[in-house]
């Protein structure tokens, strides 16, 4: 076994990497740019060797710095985490020339099946279903245009290199192929340096599964089972979990068999993933195998209680798989939510700054996988993923319920967070049945928010922490200008009610409180409705609060914002204005705040560089139509028009940073 690794990467995985390596008692060395000297992975690493400037090209993918840093600090093997160089062939080899280990396949497989015309050559000759397509690098449009006709509409559009949803563009139409092929090209070329597109037939709805296998250098390939990641937004992850509803013993045995021949096909060793899609008559159809170990490789580990970054290490150092086919079990449920650094609301546009409060949920059968803490920086150079919580439980209800809980106990503030948007999605009553598929969000989801009203109990919930959280905090506040004599009993009777009308979102609740302030215990109405409420002591401070709600706990948290108060829990956030009977006939009587929108200017939505600008002085401009280009944690974002309009001065430069609402573009109309 290896005495000291380099792990050529950063965040959540190079700290995952770390705990493996800890148990094994090999030391790491952990590489960092400018940006990065003060993160987490390098203080949990035992050696950090500064690799140059925050930007990745200067630092992360440059082979050679990364390879000097681990000959310098004597190490023997270099783990590529995923994300980088992970699947990057050129790497792997002059990892190998320098006389190191590469943890992961040859850099032969790699080249082989990171290219996905080769990687479908190959499942077809391991005979595994691949979906109808034209499986040759395409360029011209007449081509293509001859090619979508005859595979038939809709066609999918996906580059030969690269993986995680990059450069993949959808056309439902003839009419859509010109401007799908020109981005797909034009992203592809700018993530991967390749601009080679070819054509698939789209499946329609299909569910993504995949499934995790492990092959050491002699030969031998074993599948840990699939699975289900079908909950994704721009072809990311967001929602995965193991195993999965649509795959019972006999197909997922059928499907692992394929994944294991593939693999023997290339020639794989180390860790690696199948992925395939599968039609809602569970045909399913090779997609593309991921060189690496995948961000939800933690989901698996909890079904079947191995450490897949271990048997990575045990692989690469040249021992034998120590488990056979047949001792892998899958025991129970597990699944796993991607917290990642950007807006839900604004089309998942990427968040930035510095996280200012971190309080992680702890609790049996919760795992957190974080690279973040308090103080911690999020820029614009890394992706947005901050952490993923994952769960167990002894079936799949019981693992969605504790990550529930979970989330509700996870507390990130200073950047925006899907933190609610996942839990949003954990709470569905479409994700509670299983009705899964790639469109899933694009289904049940607008900007952000579920096309449903969430429950009335869950309203209630939130309705009755504000409310009690405002009840107290204003009474002790009150309490604490008495004499002190004057405390004892605090200030209520135990007969006394309390009243208020809480608004949120449009909705009214009329709510009453009975209960002391110096109890736990207390009775309660919500529009009629009664609840029975154990609450803490003298704890109404914090922006975390844990209730138990008619015998259940149940998990809030809670800003002060102004004269409101914001709650979240089980995916739902609401602003609640709380007043008295009094105060909220007052209201009603105060004017309303009128709310203008400026309509002759284009505001940055995001920080990031810009990289295109479509218009010039001049030029006119419709409500909707893309007219700059901004690049921001790895993503590409276009900013639309907000009217329509003529073009008065372009502020914004190719290649200059901008900041959130920083003005690009100003319109006379």
């Amino acid at each position: 076994m290896f005495e000291k690794i380099l792990i050529a990467n950063r965040g959540e995985i190079a700290i995952r990497i770390v705990q493996t390596c800890r148990k094994l008692n090999i030391r790491t060395v952990a590489v960092y740019s400018d940006i990065d000297a003060r993160s987490l992975h390098v203080r949990e690493a035992d050696e950090a060797v500064h690799i140059g400037p925050s930007p990745s090209a200067s630092s992360y993918l440059v082979h050679e710095k990364i390879i000097k840093a681990a000959v310098d600090q004597g190490c023997q093997a270099i783990h590529p985490g995923y994300g980088f160089l992970s699947e990057n062939a050129a790497f792997a080899a002059a990892v190998a020339d320098a006389g190191l280990t590469y943890v992961g396949p040859s850099s032969e497989v790699i080249a082989a099946l990171g290219d996905k015309i080769s990687a479908k050559n190959i499942a077809m000759k391991a005979g595994v279903p691949v979906v109808l397509g034209h499986n040759m690098p395409i360029v011209d449009l007449e081509e293509i245009r001859a090619l979508a006709a005859e595979i038939g509409y809709p066609v999918l559009l996906k580059p030969a290199a690269g993986g995680g949803g990059r450069g993949m563009r959808l056309a439902a139409s003839p009419s859509e192929l010109e401007s799908a092929l020109q981005s797909a090209q034009e992203e592809t070329r700018k993530a991967f340096g390749d601009n080679r597109i070819f054509l698939e037939r789209f499946v329609i709805n299909p569910r993504h599964i995949e499934i995790q296998i492990i092959a050491d250098k002699q030969g031998k390939v074993v599948s840990l089972g699939e699975r289900e990641c079908s909950i994704q937004r721009r072809y990311q992850k967001v929602i995965e979990e193991a195993p999965s509803l649509a795959v019972d013993a006999e197909l997922r045995t059928r499907m692992g068999e394929m994944a294991c021949a593939l693999a023997r096909e290339a020639g794989y060793s180390n860790a690696g993933t199948v992925e395939f899609i599968m039609d809602d008559r569970k045909n399913f159809f090779f997609m593309e195998m991921n060189t690496r170990l995948q961000v939800e490789h933690p989901i698996t580990e909890l079904v079947t209680s191995l450490d897949l970054v271990e048997l990575q290490l045990r692989v690469a150092a040249g021992e034998h798989l120590p488990i056979s086919q047949e001792e892998v079990s899958i025991k129970g449920w597990s699944i796993e939510a991607r917290i990642c650094a950007e807006d839900s609301g604004r089309n998942f546009l990427p968040s930035t700054g510095l996280i200012t409060r971190y309080t992680h949920p702890r609790g049996r059968n919760i795992r957190l996988d974080s690279g973040v803490e308090a103080g911690s920086f999020i820029s614009v150079y890394y992706d947005s993923l901050l952490s993923k919580v994952i769960s167990w439980g002894e079936t799949r209800d019981k693992a969605r319920t504790t990550l529930i809980n979970a989330l509700n106990r996870y507390h990130i503030e200073g950047v925006t967070t899907n933190l609610d948007f996942t839990n949003s999605i954990l709470n569905h009553p479409a994700f509670i049945k299983g009705d899964l598929s790639t469109g899933f969000i694009d289904e049940y989801f607008e900007e952000g928010e579920a096309k449903i009203e969430p429950p009335v109990e869950q309203l209630e919930a939130m309705v009755l922490a504000s409310t009690i959280v405002y009840h107290n905090r204003k009474n002790l506040v009150r309490e604490s200008l008495k004499p002190i004599a004057a405390k004892v009993g605090m200030s209520h009777k135990p007969e006394d009610r309390h009243r208020y009308v809480v608004k949120g979102n449009k909705k009214i609740f009329e709510v009453e409180l009975h209960g002391q302030l110096s109890a736990r215990d207390w009775s309660c109405r919500v529009n009629g409705t009664e609840y029975t409420v154990v609450a803490p002591v003298f704890e109404f401070y914090r922006r975390r609060l844990k209730l138990s709600i008619n015998g259940v706990d149940q998990y809030f948290r809670l800003q002060y914002r102004q004269n409101f108060i914001w709650t979240a829990y089980c995916g739902i956030s609401r602003i609640f204005e709380i007043y008295t009977p009094l105060e909220w006939e007052l209201a009603q009587y105060m004017p309303k705040e009128k709310k203008g929108v400026h309509e002759n200017v284009l505001l940055s939505p995001l920080p990031g560089m810009v990289v295109n600008i479509m218009v010039r002085k001049g030029d006119r401009v419709y409500r909707g139509q893309d007219l700059v280009v901004i690049e921001s944690m790895k993503m590409e974002s276009g900013v639309s028009s907000p009217c329509d309009g003529v073009v008065d001065t372009v502020t914004a430069t190719i290649g200059k940073a901008v900041e959130t609402d920083e003005v690009l573009i100003t319109f006379t109309t």
